[in-house]
């Protein structure tokens, strides 16, 4: 079975070679944090998220894998339309990667998605920061082992 770390590396991947609004460089990370100043450019981040394993069969195991696409950025206009671009942004990626097979992960099957927030108000109040979650649910279907 694949490692959910490959998988991510395979997400951030796959999002590289996507066209979009704005230029997007995603980068794996395991424990992204950033200061305020970071924040200036566009980050998209990838992380592993979750695993849940069931039962398939007796010697099959149906693995849902959750990876979760963090995009941040510092707002240096009005709220009101620099927002709209940045939830654009969001729902292309997003829009992007379903349905889709990821060159780095053909044994992973993307099964959905799910934004949320959209946008963290919170952040957007108090630090003028976007801050979006893509979470892409991908199924793997793995021995016994």
């Amino acid at each position: 079975m694949l490692d959910i770390i490959t998988l991510a590396d395979a997400v951030a991947a796959e999002i590289n070679t996507g066209s979009f609004s704005v230029p997007v460089t995603a980068v794996r990370m395991l424990l992204p944090e950033f200061e305020l100043g970071d924040l200036a450019d566009l980050k998209v981040i990838v992380v592993p998220a979750r695993i849940q394993t069931t039962g398939l069969t007796r010697q099959a195991m149906r693995h849902e894998v959750d990876i979760e696409i963090g995009v941040q950025k510092k707002l240096s206009g009005q709220v009101d339309t620099e927002l709209p671009q940045w939830m654009d942004l969001v729902e292309a990626i997003d829009t992007f990667l379903r349905k889709r097979t990821l060159a780095g992960a053909v044994d992973a099957a993307w099964l959905k998605s799910a934004i949320e927030p959209l946008y963290a108000r919170e952040h957007v109040a108090q630090s003028r920061v976007f801050t979006s979650i893509i979470t892409v649910t991908y199924l793997l279907i793995g021995d016994n082992t």
